[in-house]
């Protein structure tokens, strides 16, 4: 059974949540290899400095090998996870990261891995039943369908903002919403929070701190 940290969103330059990583880090199996998924974005986040900030960001945290599992046939990613103790999901469009996933089959090896996950932004959404996002274009409000390896709805990078949306979602189904910086870390059906986090559930908004799904 993995454990799985579910970051609302961090800035990954000024390692806004390195405490929350740095738990996961030394939570998984040592010596430590990290692989990283980045395809939340069009691009698959392939610019050389960009991987190189992670890459230098999670050797400082204890990492011995950080590899990045390039989108493709599912062999090469499946050989990854078998030798990482921590399975990395980039942030960017959820939408794009779940169609991904889905489409080689890597939702069915993250289903069955069981080192630690971390989620951040887009990554902890993809990870959960279902997830609010917000349209670029028309910034509109919507729930849609995660992979469903946490039985929640999860709103990150969460502000007071979407209060009036989230209290209307919520009126009938439960929300779970992570500003930056925090996260829901959730193992062996418990779910608690490191730092901020809140449930809107039928209307009302309250402080979250852990239950048993």
């Amino acid at each position: 059974m993995s454990k799985i940290y579910l970051l609302g969103g961090e800035n990954v330059y000024s390692r806004s949540a390195k405490q929350v990583n740095l738990e996961a880090f030394e939570g998984a199996a040592q010596p430590l290899n990290v692989l990283i998924l980045p395809w939340a974005r069009a691009s698959f986040d392939q610019q050389y400095q960009k991987r190189q900030t992670l890459t230098d960001y999670f050797r400082s945290l204890g990492a011995r090998a950080v590899n990045f599992a390039e989108y493709g046939p599912i062999e090469a990613t499946a050989e990854q996870m078998t030798e990482a103790g921590l399975v990395y999901l980039t942030g960017g469009q959820p939408s794009i990261l779940i169609n991904r996933l889905k489409t080689i089959g890597v939702d069915q090896l993250l289903e069955n891995y069981g080192g630690v996950m971390v989620g951040r932004s887009a990554g902890a959404l993809a990870l959960c039943k279902r997830c609010v996002t917000t349209c670029r274009s028309n910034s509109k409000v919507r729930i849609v369908n995660g992979l469903g390896l946490v039985n929640i709805t999860l709103k990150a990078h969460y502000t007071p903002k979407k209060d009036e949306a989230l209290k209307s979602f919520s009126l009938t189904e439960d929300i779970f919403a992570v500003p930056e910086g925090s996260a829901l870390v959730y193992e062996a059906g418990k779910l608690y929070a490191m730092g901020e986090a809140y449930l809107f559930s039928k209307g009302n908004r309250q402080i979250f701190t852990q239950t048993c799904l």
